[in-house]
């Protein structure tokens, strides 16, 4: 390098710095500033405002409203909710094994899982919970009621129940907490002669390694299988690792599947395959959907990047993000989002923009384009987009609130009284469709459409002012129309509501597997993948390798 370059070079570095040291300045003197505008604020609310404040609750007003204008998982956990957090966050602690809830301003049980603690406590789906240790719970908020069920493996819970047929007395039941092992790959099987199908419902420990079981038990059983769908529907994600790990099932090890990257660089990190895949070249579907979410999103992604499969369903959730946790001081902490994950195509899947906490719909034509290694074109900001999209199927409006007010819950509840079995799964058929109409109505069960409530709500406005009220009764008429309309519905749903009924019957017999099994024969979206699996023409087209 010759003296003028060297001078030109040391000068600019020079200016550089200055113009960085000025700019950290700058946002210095902007923090102080307005830190000690809030102070002031703060100081003068609780000295001057008319009522009496808690200044806690302020404090914790203003701090909620930071945290949340930035993404739904950057949060503040006070002292007050660490004991709480801690049970929720620590492997360590688990509880009995079962999904529960208010229903009818009960507290019942909604499912046990498989080999669980409550299922060894002879506890069923419907079971109401009355007492926990003698502490009668009626009127306590689910997030109370959890926080006391949850406790260290080992230790003893005394519930007192009131049995699903309610003929039985009032039992006491006494369930020892356990590390809970929910089933994270709750079946696999042949869907076809020489098609497999592994359903993956949750990232937790072992969910790569049970996946890999699975893909080599079918392999195992058909020599010949030509293809795998791997189904990540509905699942949320879960442990980073695990999600590192099933890539390698089908990729080879050393491939970068994730990268972090945040504000400190020195805390990025590269995540690659270290194992040995279990099978490179057989064809593989990926099923995907608007819930499914983070490490599902990883492998879903992946799996596109490096051309290694067909992607079938909706586009997914959309959360890219890595969250760390920061002592404050005075036993509270923040969860703050630190970084970003990035896939091999070089594209993030976080969404950029949030409403009501979910991440808002960016159209296509806004988002960043990347390539795959075959040089397909894939998009970020926003989920991971299928190879082959299809429509997603939305529940009508009365089998929805059906679900959502667990009339089908109560309903089965009071069918499965003295029925110790139902036959072989995947097979069983619900007929007594009439009956359950005969309950609904008994339940007094009503339902407003989407349409009905704003058409309520103009009603009610036109109502108040005199010179409009007129209008009210011709809106009326269309609002007795709609009320009309709707005897209808329960006919149109009849196949989506039977299928509900079904599912819900056959997790009581047979749990998740049961559940899987009964829905796969009427899947659209596993039927698609097969197709696409056995026509290897376009297989290799959409993932551009024809």
């Amino acid at each position: 390098m010759n003296f003028k370059l060297t001078i030109w070079v040391t000068i600019t570095l020079f200016f550089i710095d200055i113009s960085y040291t000025q700019a950290q300045n700058d946002k210095m003197y902007e923090i102080s500033k307005n830190l000690e505008i809030f102070i002031t604020v703060y100081k003068e609310l609780n000295t001057n405002f008319v009522d009496e404040l808690d200044p806690g609750t302020l404090m914790r007003t203003g701090i909620d409203a930071m945290t949340n204008s930035l993404d739904p998982y950057t949060n503040y956990i006070s002292e007050s909710q660490i004991a709480s957090y801690q049970i929720y966050d620590d492997e360590k602690y688990q509880g009995i094994g079962a999904k529960v809830g208010i229903v009818n301003n009960k507290f019942k049980i909604l499912e046990p899982f498989q080999g669980g603690p409550a299922v060894e406590a002879g506890l069923k789906a419907g079971d109401e919970i009355i007492s926990i240790d003698g502490v009668n719970i009626q009127g306590k908020k689910i997030e109370e009621i959890n926080s006391v069920l949850r406790g260290i493996p080992g230790t003893d819970i005394k519930l007192e129940i009131q049995p699903v047929n309610g003929t039985r007395p009032i039992e006491i039941k006494k369930v020892v907490r356990g590390e809970v092992n929910i089933t994270n790959v709750p079946y696999s099987g042949f869907v076809d002669d020489n098609i497999g199908y592994i359903s993956l419902t949750v990232f937790t420990q072992d969910a790569s390694a049970n996946v890999a079981k699975a893909l080599k038990d079918l392999k195992t059983k058909n020599p010949n299988l030509s293809g795998i769908i791997l189904d990540l529907r509905q699942n949320g994600g879960g442990l980073l690792r695990e999600a590192v790990a099933l890539c390698n099932v089908f990729v080879p090890s050393g491939e970068v599947i994730v990268t972090t990257k945040g504000k400190v660089k020195d805390r990025d990190q590269v995540f690659k395959t270290m194992g040995q895949p279990v099978d490179l070249d057989i064809p593989l579907a990926v099923l995907i959907d608007k819930r499914s979410a983070s490490a599902s999103e990883i492998v879903s992604g992946v799996i596109q990047d490096l051309d290694r499969g067909v992607l079938i369903g909706q586009r997914s959730y959309g959360k890219g993000l890595v969250q760390n946790i920061k002592e404050l001081g005075y036993n509270s902490r923040i969860k703050i989002t630190t970084s970003k994950y990035y896939i091999p195509s070089g594209r993030c899947i976080q969404g950029v923009e949030y409403e009501n906490g979910e991440p808002k719909d960016i159209p296509e034509s806004l988002r960043s384009k990347f390539k795959t290694r075959a040089g397909r074109t894939v998009l970020d900001g926003g989920g991971v987009l299928p190879d082959v999209k299809l429509t997603s199927i939305e529940k009508k409006a009365v089998t929805q609130s059906l679900l959502d007010k667990h009339v089908i819950f109560e309903y089965v509840n009071k069918y499965c009284i003295g029925k110790d079995s139902i036959g072989k799964v995947g097979t069983f058929a619900f007929n007594q469709y009439e009956d359950f109409l005969t309950y609904v109505k008994k339940q007094d069960f009503t339902y407003e459409l989407e349409a009905e409530k704003q058409l309520n709500k103009t009603i009610e406005e036109i109502a108040k002012n005199q010179s409009t009220k007129s209008y009210a009764n011709d809106l009326k008429k269309i609002q007795e129309k709609i009320k009309s309309d709707k005897a209808d519905d329960f006919e149109e749903a009849k196949a989506e509501i039977i299928d509900e009924i079904e599912k819900e019957i056959v997790t009581r017999y047979f749990f998740q597997k049961g559940k899987v099994q009964q829905t796969l024969d009427d899947d659209n979206e596993v039927k698609e993948a097969i197709s696409i699996l056995k026509d290897t023409n376009r297989y290799k087209k959409i993932i551009g390798k024809n």
